[in-house]
């Protein structure tokens, strides 16, 4: 029995050596290392060393849209792209008030809530994300949790957005 456990011990060592072979790392400092996957939109993580200033935000939600928007619907707040864009926004203007920039966003933890219907509208979240990272404005792909919940605390809301910079 030892020598099975042995065995798979060792091969999961050497699954994890070979999978962290793979990783590109990119320098967008002098000290903080993002480890990428260059096949997608986010990375595998960050090296952040000692002595870095960091910015948490708290979880941002949709700015209001349309004041008069049927309750119910997403005339309101908009839909996922919409509020996307309003919070990643949002994200951008309370960075700034810590004279933080988007490029130095290295994570973030998404919660997506389905429609009426019961979809999650996972491509208008990806569009709007990528008009805010990994571009050509803004090449700096994060670390990210993306996260499906039953619902936000009010129903008409779709995304709620935490971000972490640090410089």
């Amino acid at each position: 029995m030892k020598h099975y456990l042995k065995i798979i011990y060792l091969s999961i060592i050497m699954l994890l050596s070979i999978s962290c072979q793979r990783a590109n790392i990119i320098q967008t400092n002098s000290d903080i290392i993002r480890y990428d996957r260059p096949e997608a939109s986010i990375l595998k993580g960050v090296y952040i060393p000692e002595g870095k200033a960091y910015y948490y935000t708290s979880g941002l939600v949709a700015p209001v849209k349309d004041e008069n928007g049927e309750p119910g619907s997403y005339q309101k707040y908009g839909n996922m792209y919409e509020q996307s864009i309003g919070i990643l926004n949002r994200i951008k203007e309370t960075l700034a008030e810590a004279d933080f920039k988007m490029n130095e966003v290295f994570f973030l933890r998404v919660y997506l809530a389905p429609d009426n219907d019961g979809k999650i509208d996972w491509e208008g979240w990806f569009k709007a994300y990528g008009e805010f990272f990994n571009n050509a404005d803004n090449p700096n792909k994060v670390a990210r949790s993306t996260i499906a919940v039953h619902s936000l605390a009010n129903p008409e809301l779709l995304i709620e957005i935490e971000a972490v910079a640090v410089r």
